[in-house]
């Protein structure tokens, strides 16, 4: 398959999946344009066998959108009533100010971080991100009971 036909093919629908996971246009179409720099870049080393296209292509959006989300300040963009799971959860962030919160979310690993904004920020399941980065469930889990064990004992 070659660029052109594999830009004409996916660019519609990758648009709309990267805007529904940034929610902001500019980015977005920003986003989209990384992936397909990167699906070009990488064409030659693109192994039919071991996934299909529009899986691969996905696969390197899905980390261009992680990579975007770690390189804002996403600590900043955090709402004071973030959601949570459960009472506990619920009663420790909502005592929380944008300013404790993001002086607690900076102690976090990048990976801890990135778990907590994509789970409260973007509303997205653990299952979610777990198909968003690649991680395993398991490893989507720990990080985010690790994060909450630090922000519980931060907040």
């Amino acid at each position: 398959m070659d660029m052109e036909s594999i830009y004409r093919e996916y660019h519609d629908k990758l648009l709309s999946y990267i805007r529904y996971k940034v929610n902001n246009e500019e980015d977005a179409e920003d986003i989209c344009s990384e992936v397909f720099i990167k699906v070009q870049k990488n064409l030659d080393r693109y192994e039919e066998q071991k996934a299909s296209v529009a899986r691969w292509i996905y696969v390197i959006a899905g980390n261009t959108i992680i990579d975007y989300y770690r390189s804002r300040k996403v600590s900043e963009e955090i709402p004071e009533d973030l959601p949570s799971e459960s009472d506990l959860e619920d009663s420790a962030l909502s005592r929380l100010t944008v300013n404790n919160l993001t002086a607690a979310l900076k102690e976090l690993s990048e990976e801890e971080r990135l778990v907590i904004v994509l789970h409260y920020y973007e509303d997205m399941s653990l299952k979610d991100i777990e198909r968003e980065t690649g991680l395993s469930y398991g490893q989507v889990k720990i990080r985010h009971n690790n994060a909450l064990k630090v922000l519980r004992k931060l907040l």
